[in-house]
């Protein structure tokens, strides 16, 4: 009993005093609804060839910990010091093979810090200013390219490592061919290219020339990449 009452006096009183519990729950679930929101746009209007909704899921741990860092280190100036030198021996090495995947995650650390801060009001209006007006430059770009109806996703997995012989057999049937990721593999290459068709007897063609690359080759074809999850 000495011992419940010794944690509650030393650490319970203590994390009370420093930051309010009722501000911490409440910056907390703000965050989480918010990043919520944020993974749900980023699914549905990000533009990323990748797996959206499997990147996506790092936003609510990035920003919900972010969170805790902030509201720990802005009540002791020892523990922001020590945080600076924690983190200058930290070195992060994800591979961030698209520039939107970066602006997405520091969205989400932003609204980690606005809850660490106490800014619960500022991170809804960010959030809401920001969604906003990335919708309306989805909506006006999207005008700028070629139609979405026409748009395929095209990736070859492959053991051919002729690059410039894969890009020909789809130039040579579609009318646009766009390469938008390469990978390499311990043999061969992973491409993934973002295509139009006019007709599906030219996705048939292709579907014979990239079958006659390679035993090994392997094809998969899927309109609207807006819509890849």
């Amino acid at each position: 009993m000495n011992i419940l009452q010794k944690i509650q006096e030393q650490y319970i009183e203590e994390f009370t005093n420093n930051i309010p519990f009722d501000e911490f729950l409440l910056n907390i679930l703000v965050v989480a609804l918010l990043v919520s929101l944020l993974r749900w746009f980023y699914i549905r209007y990000g533009s990323a060839i990748s797996n959206r909704r499997k990147f996506s899921n790092n936003f609510l741990p990035l920003a919900l910990g972010t969170v805790l860092i902030i509201m720990i280190v802005k009540s002791s100036i020892a523990l922001s010091l020590g945080l600076v030198g924690a983190l200058s021996i930290v070195r992060f090495r994800a591979a961030i093979k698209d520039p939107e995947e970066l602006t997405y995650l520091f969205i989400a650390i932003g609204l980690g810090l606005a809850g660490g801060a106490n800014q619960p009001i500022l991170a809804i209006v960010a959030f809401s200013v920001i969604t906003f007006l990335l919708f309306l430059h989805k909506v006006f770009t999207s005008k700028e390219n070629f139609q979405q109806e026409d748009r395929m996703y095209v990736n070859i997995t492959t053991d051919v490592e002729d690059l410039g012989h894969i890009t020909k057999t789809l130039t040579d049937v579609f009318p646009y061919v766009e390469l938008k990721r390469l990978d390499t593999l311990e043999e061969g290459l992973d491409l993934s290219f973002i295509c139009k068709a006019e007709s599906m007897d030219q996705i048939s063609k292709v579907k014979d020339a990239v079958k006659a690359l390679s035993s090994s080759t392997r094809l998969s074809i899927v309109d609207q990449p807006d819509l890849i999850l």
